[in-house]
C-alpha cells in the first residue's frame, strides 16, 4: 500500500493523478498548510523537509516530485507511464521534470515564498514582481522547445504530463495568461479531460 502525503493547490496534485493513472492502490493523507501542519513534528518525521508531496512505500518514504514520478511509472509498468525501456527517452522524460521541478517552481515560488531567499520586504516585493516574466520565459522555451505535443513525450501520455499540468493551472495567479501559450493551453484542456486528473482534482480541491 502506498500513502500520499498532498495539500491543495500544490505539486503533489501531479503525483496524485499519476497513481490514478497507473491504477495503484494507495491511501492519502491531507496535510493543513492553513494551521502551518507541515511544520509539525509529526509531519517532519514523515518529511523533514516540511514540505509535499510524500509517498509512503512499503521500502521508505520518497519526496521530490520528479523521484516519485518516475517510482510510479518503474512501478507499474504495465500502465506505459514511461519509456522505461528506452535509456534517452527516459533521461528525457527526467530532465523536463527536473527542469519543472528546480526551475519553473522555484520561480513561482518567488511569488509567495521570497523569504526563502532574502530577508528585507523590499526583497519580496520585487522578486514577486519579477514573477511574470521569469515564469513566462520558462512557458516560452516549454511551448517552443520542449513540449513535443500533443503530449510532452509526443504521442505517448506519461508521467510528465500530469505534472506539466500542476505547474501550468499555477500560470493565472502568477499573473500569465495561460492562452499565451497556446500549445500549453491545449495540454492543459487535454489533461483535464481525462478521468484521472478530475479525480484527483475533486480531492485537491481548497475546502
Amino acid at each position: 500500500m502506498l500513502t500520499l502525503y498532498y495539500a491543495p493547490n500544490t505539486c503533489a496534485l501531479a503525483s496524485h493523478i499519476a497513481l490514478e493513472d497507473a491504477g495503484a492502490s494507495y491511501s492519502l493523507k491531507r496535510v493543513d498548510f492553513g494551521s502551518r501542519e507541515q511544520r509539525s513534528s509529526g509531519y517532519l518525521a514523515v518529511n523533514a523537509k516540511g514540505r509535499v508531496p510524500a509517498l509512503v512505500t512499503p521500502r521508505g518514504i520518497l519526496t521530490e516530485t520528479p523521484a516519485i514520478l518516475v517510482f510510479i511509472a518503474q512501478s507499474f509498468p504495465e500502465a506505459g507511464l514511461a519509456p522505461l525501456d528506452d535509456a534517452f527517452a527516459l533521461a528525457q522524460l527526467q530532465a523536463f521534470n527536473n527542469y519543472l521541478c528546480a526551475t519553473v517552481h522555484v520561480a513561482h515560488a518567488h511569488r509567495r515564498r521570497g523569504s526563502r531567499w532574502a530577508s528585507e520586504a523590499s526583497s519580496f516585493a520585487d522578486m514577486e514582481r519579477k514573477v511574470p516574466e521569469t515564469v513566462g520565459a520558462c512557458f516560452a522555451l516549454i511551448e517552443a522547445q520542449m513540449l513535443k505535443g500533443p503530449w510532452v513525450m509526443g504521442e505517448s501520455y506519461t508521467v510528465a504530463d500530469p505534472y506539466l499540468y500542476t505547474i501550468a493551472r499555477w500560470l493565472e495567479s502568477d499573473g500569465i495568461d495561460p492562452r499565451r501559450f497556446a500549445r500549453v493551453h491545449e495540454h492543459m484542456a487535454r489533461m483535464a479531460g481525462r478521468e484521472s486528473a478530475r479525480r484527483a482534482l475533486a480531492v485537491h480541491a481548497p475546502s
